[in-house]
C-alpha cells in the first residue's frame, strides 16, 4: 500500500453515493387540492356534509323565513313572529323526527314501508271528504288539525313512495325478478299512480310532479331498460299535457316563463315577476337582512314558495350562492351514499330521497328564477311549512342513518374517542399514572438525545 508523505497510510475515503434526484416541489395549489382530495374521500365525508348541509339550510330557513314573513303576520293582524314561531316548533318536531330516523335499524325503516304508505293513501282520501278537507289556494290538499294548524298529507306520500317503493324493489332484486319487465313495473307504477290521482283531485300539480321525480328516480335505478322507462315517461308526459292544457291557471303559468313585465301574453305573470325584481334589487351582497323591499306586499307567497327571491334581495348573490351551493353538497352526499353501499333498500332509499330533494329544490328555485313554471312547490328545509318540513327531515334522518351504516363510516366512528369523560383502558389510575409518566420521560429523554446529536 503506498504510503503518504508523513509515512502514515493514506486515509480511504468513503465512496460518494449515487444523487438521487429530489422530487419536484408541489406549488401551493396543487398541495390544496390534493389535501382536498384526501378530506373528500374520508369515510365520514358524506355524514358531515348531510348533517352540516342540511343544518345549515333548516337554520338559514328559520332566519329567512322571520325576515319574510314580519310583513305578511301583521297585514294579516298577527304578531310578527306568528309564522317564525310555527317554523320554529315544527322544526324542533323535525328535529326529533330526524334524530329518531338517524338511530334506527335498516329493518325498521323496511317495517315502516306499509305502515306509512297505508297512514299517507288513507288521509290523502280524507282530503276529499266534504268537511274535512280544506282548500288552500285553490287546491283541496289539507286537513285541518284545529285552530291554526293544518296538515298536507301528500307530503307525506313523497315519504311514503320511496320506503315503500325502495323496499319493494330491493325484494324483488334479492329475489331476481326485476330482470322481468311486469315485476319492474307492477306494483310500484299503480301505486304511484294511485299517489298521483289522488293529488291531482285536489289540484297540486308540483307535488304531482315531485313524485313523479321519485317515481322515476326508483326506476332508474332499479335498472330500467330504455324502452321502459320511456315508455313510462311517455304517459306521464302526455298525462301532464292533457292536465295542463284543461286548466287556464296552468297555462298562464307556462305563458309567464322568462316574462319581464306584469302582464305577459295577457297573462297575469305579477308573482314571476316581482320574484325577478327581487333577485335583481339584491347585488351581490343583499340590500341586509329584513330591507326586503318586495316582501311589503309586493311579492306574494315571500315567505313560502319565494323564499328564495327575499334571500336573494337581503343577501344578494352571495347567500344565493351560499344555498345552492348546500342543496349541492347534500345532494352530492347522498348520491355517495347510494353509490358505496352494498345493501340495495339502502341504495333504493337513499336515491330516492336525494331524487325528490333535489328535484324539488331545482323547481322551487327555477320557478323563482323564471326559467320553469311557478309549481307552488316549497323550498325544501327552507322555506316556511311544517307539513313539508317534517317528513323532509325524517328523510334526512334516513341518508345519515345510511352514512353511518357504511362499513368504512362505522369504523371510523368507533375509532374517534371522546377527549374528555372517558376512561382509558387498561387498569386502574393508580396504575395508569406511573406508566403515562414513564412514557413522557422517555420521550424526553429521547428528543434530548437526538438534539444533542
Amino acid at each position: 500500500m503506498p504510503s503518504s508523505r508523513t509515512g502514515k497510510p493514506p486515509v480511504q475515503r468513503a465512496s460518494r453515493r449515487p444523487a438521487v434526484p429530489r422530487p419536484g416541489r408541489e406549488n401551493p395549489v396543487q398541495r390544496l387540492v390534493t389535501r382536498a382530495r384526501r378530506a373528500w374521500d374520508r369515510p365520514l365525508t358524506a355524514y358531515y356534509l348531510i348533517v352540516g348541509g342540511s343544518m345549515l339550510i333548516t337554520v338559514l330557513g328559520l332566519v329567512m323565513v322571520y325576515s319574510a314573513s314580519q310583513v305578511t303576520a301583521l297585514q294579516m293582524s298577527l304578531p310578527g313572529s306568528y309564522f317564525f314561531r310555527k317554523q320554529l316548533l315544527a322544526a324542533v318536531i323535525g328535529g326529533i323526527l330526524l334524530f329518531a330516523a338517524s338511530r334506527m335499524p335498516v329493518k325498521l325503516h323496511r317495517a315502516l314501508a306499509y305502515p306509512i304508505l297505508a297512514g299517507a293513501v288513507f288521509m290523502m282520501a280524507l282530503v276529499q271528504v266534504p268537511g274535512i278537507g280544506m282548500s288552500v289556494n285553490g287546491n283541496q290538499n289539507w286537513i285541518s288539525l284545529g285552530g291554526s294548524f293544518q296538515i298536507q298529507p301528500s307530503e307525506f306520500g313523497k315519504l311514503a313512495l320511496v320506503l315503500w317503493g325502495a323496499d319493494l324493489i330491493a325484494r324483488k332484486q334479492e329475489r331476481k325478478l326485476l330482470t322481468q319487465w311486469k315485476h319492474m313495473l307492477v306494483p310500484l307504477v299503480p301505486a304511484a299512480f294511485l299517489l298521483l290521482g289522488l293529488i291531482m283531485l285536489g289540484g297540486d300539480m308540483g307535488t304531482a310532479i315531485i313524485l313523479t321525480a321519485i317515481l322515476f328516480g326508483l326506476l332508474w335505478l332499479a335498472g330500467a331498460p330504455t324502452r321502459l322507462f320511456t315508455g313510462v315517461l311517455s304517459v306521464a308526459v302526455v298525462i301532464g299535457v292533457i292536465l295542463i292544457e284543461t286548466s287556464p291557471n296552468r297555462m298562464a303559468r307556462l305563458a309567464c316563463i322568462g316574462a319581464t313585465e306584469p302582464r305577459a301574453q295577457g297573462a297575469d305573470c305579477w308573482q314571476a315577476v316581482h320574484g325577478i325584481y327581487a333577485l335583481a334589487s339584491g347585488g351581490l351582497f343583499g340590500s341586509g337582512l329584513g330591507a326586503s323591499v318586495e316582501k311589503w306586499g309586493q311579492l306574494p307567497e315571500a315567505h313560502t314558495d319565494f323564499i328564495f327571491a327575499v334571500t336573494g334581495e337581503e343577501l344578494g348573490l352571495a347567500g344565493t350562492l351560499s344555498v345552492l351551493a348546500l342543496f349541492a353538497a347534500l345532494g352530492y352526499a347522498g348520491i355517495r351514499v347510494a353509490g358505496r353501499t352494498k345493501d340495495p333498500f339502502v341504495r333504493y332509499a337513499a336515491g330516492g330521497v336525494t331524487t325528490w330533494i333535489i328535484a324539488q329544490a331545482v323547481i322551487n328555485i327555477g320557478a323563482v328564477l323564471g326559467l320553469l313554471p311557478i309549481a307552488g312547490v316549497p323550498l325544501p328545509l327552507f322555506s316556511y311549512g311544517g307539513s313539508a318540513l317534517l317528513p323532509t327531515m325524517f328523510a334526512i334522518g334516513l341518508l345519515i342513518a345510511f352514512a353511518r351504516d357504511d362499513p368504512a363510516a362505522r369504523t371510523a366512528l368507533a375509532l374517534r374517542q371522546p377527549r374528555f369523560g372517558r376512561k382509558r383502558a387498561g387498569g386502574s389510575g393508580a396504575v395508569r399514572g406511573p406508566r403515562r409518566w414513564n412514557t413522557m420521560r422517555r420521550r424526553a429523554s429521547a428528543a434530548r438525545s437526538s438534539g444533542e446529536r
